[in-house]
């Protein structure tokens, strides 16, 4: 028997995971800020989701193969899925990076889960406590310290730009696909769906792919761009996608949508030991109430 095919094993596993998913992601946030100027947004994101989705194509061969006929006739739901997931919660996402902020794309994020919650309860009929709900509000006050620096008058000081229009959208995409994965069921376990999903995001943003690298003024390609994408498939994409697709099918999509508030404070990690970024007591004051949130907000 495989080590977590029990109820109890794959439960385990999967409130350790959402503690380690949006380390995996804060991972994006270093690859998004180092990508202008070396790699396009479309064919950044097309060469991080072939890569993660030949690996998990490889891995879940036998299973693909044999549910191909249902996986066939699910094509539609798969394009849709990797068009909000791939696509605009990729691409997007690094086109936005160009002009917006990162203070205002995690305040801009902040709301995600909180239309993922709410979606969950009134869309697909979960249940959501009084406790997990205090753990969401306690939550998301940790995240708004942290993208504030625990100055919270700033937020009458926010610039808004085009770059935030593509940020709103990615945090709209990202809700959904987040609960169409639950809406829509599926024969396919976490890494054959998560395979699928990929080969229909790198459908989907193939033509823009091409489109960006006929243009004249496009950067040339090199070992650094290699490197983004090799980086962006295997973390942010392979790793994390799945471990929250995983979570997700577990737990339920409301209780794993609290993990996200933790990106805004392991991005300022991120920063702080790849970047060399400051860090500050705002973030410390942010870990305070972000992490006792999602422990409300992850239990029963």
């Amino acid at each position: 028997m495989s080590l977590f095919q029990t109820a109890e094993s794959r439960t385990r596993l999967a409130l350790w995971l959402i503690w380690v998913t949006p380390a995996l992601w804060s991972v994006n946030y270093i690859v998004a800020r180092s990508a202008p100027g070396v790699v396009e947004p479309h064919m950044l994101a097309l060469g991080r989701w072939a890569l993660a989705g030949v690996i998990l194509a490889l891995i879940a061969r036998s299973e693909l193969w044999r549910e191909r006929r249902s996986t066939l006739a699910d094509g539609g739901r798969y394009l849709v899925l990797g068009a909000l997931g791939m696509l605009i919660c990729g691409a997007w996402v690094y086109q936005g990076g160009k002009t917006t902020t990162a203070m205002n794309i995690a305040l801009i994020y902040a709301a995600s889960p909180v239309l993922i919650a709410l979606g969950a309860v009134f869309w697909l009929g979960e249940r959501f406590s009084w406790r997990q709900g205090v753990g969401v509000v306690v939550a998301m006050a940790g995240v708004f310290h942290v993208v504030v620096k625990g100055q919270w008058l700033v937020l009458a000081q926010v610039q808004w730009v085009a770059g935030d229009g593509w940020i709103v959208l990615a945090m709209a995409a990202w809700a959904a696909f987040a609960l169409l994965q639950k809406k829509w069921p599926t024969p396919l376990g976490s890494t054959a769906r998560l395979a699928a999903i990929c080969m229909g995001g790198v459908l989907v943003l193939l033509p823009f792919s091409i489109w960006e690298y006929l243009q004249p003024e496009r950067p040339a390609w090199t070992m650094q761009a290699t490197w983004l994408v090799v980086a962006a498939g295997l973390l942010p994409g392979l790793g994390a996608y799945w471990a929250y697709g995983f979570c997700q099918k577990v737990l339920g999509a409301s209780r794993v949508a609290a993990s996200l508030y933790l990106g805004p404070l392991y991005g300022g990690l991120a920063g702080w030991v790849v970047l060399g970024e400051a860090m500050g007591w705002h973030h410390v004051m942010g870990a305070a109430l972000i992490l006792p949130g999602i422990y409300l907000a992850s239990k029963r």
